[in-house]
């Protein structure tokens, strides 16, 4: 009898682990669902484009043997580069998690846009998508303007706290945006976050240099962009994942 009992007893504790194994398949089957995408798989720019041209990069960007996306600036065009301009991942993303490593020559200035929109009616990515500034902070003029330094989310809101290195460094950044939850990280620090679309946020992009740019920071999918402002920058470890 005390046998049965014990069985019993037991029953409910092993229905609960066969559930919880099914949990866990399911977790590692989403998991695998929302693996890390190397958005410059074999080292090379084949899924990359420039803006607004789908069939075209400029010769100034290139990426080496090390995986180091790099874009010689050192033939200007006005205040980007000649055969350079900044440039966009092929596919769209919407809740998303970017990360990489970016690396500024002394004085350079860059930046990280996302929910970029490419259209004719749009000369350049800022137009429509956010940006992380990469900046040479101790060096460039913009970094004496608030909101322009490095890591700030572009004219908008700035970093919590700075945590950038120096030129010459590489930094880690991270941008993860989720159902309208943004947040920027540089070197594992969370240094911005808000969240996009809602009263509050018009408000900033009505008090903003982006104030008349029709569409700025509305849409709520898009492409990665990296930009060309006419400065040296390295980027490396280029990933992302849906969310």
């Amino acid at each position: 009898m005390k046998t049965i009992i014990l069985s019993l007893a037991l029953l409910p504790m092993i229905m609960s682990c066969g559930q919880n194994n099914q949990e866990v398949t399911e977790i590692e089957s989403d998991q695998a669902e929302q693996e890390w995408i190397n958005m410059l798989e074999g080292n090379s720019l084949k899924k990359w484009h420039r803006f607004n041209q789908p069939d075209s990069i400029g010769s100034a960007w290139s990426v080496n043997e090390q995986g180091e996306l790099f874009l010689d600036a050192s033939h200007k065009k006005d205040w980007q580069t000649n055969n350079g301009g900044d440039i966009v991942y092929d596919e769209t993303f919407e809740n998303f998690h970017l990360k990489l490593e970016w690396k500024i020559d002394s004085g350079g200035n860059s930046g990280i846009m996302f929910y970029v929109q490419e259209d004719t009616s749009f000369q350049y990515p800022w137009q429509t998508g956010p940006e992380m500034q990469v900046l040479d902070n101790a060096a460039h003029p913009d970094a004496k303007i608030i909101k322009h330094r490095a890591g700030d989310l572009y004219d908008l809101i700035s970093c919590s706290k700075e945590t950038v290195k120096p030129a010459g460094e590489w930094n880690l950044a991270e941008i993860m945006s989720k159902d309208g939850k943004l947040d920027f990280f540089l070197n594992g620090e969370n240094v911005v976050s808000t969240t996009m679309w809602d009263t509050a946020w018009n408000s900033m992009i009505a008090g903003s240099k982006f104030k008349s740019m029709k569409g700025f920071g509305t849409f709520s999918s898009g492409k990665i962009a990296l930009q060309d402002h006419g400065d040296n920058v390295r980027f490396r470890n280029v990933l992302i994942r849906k969310l």
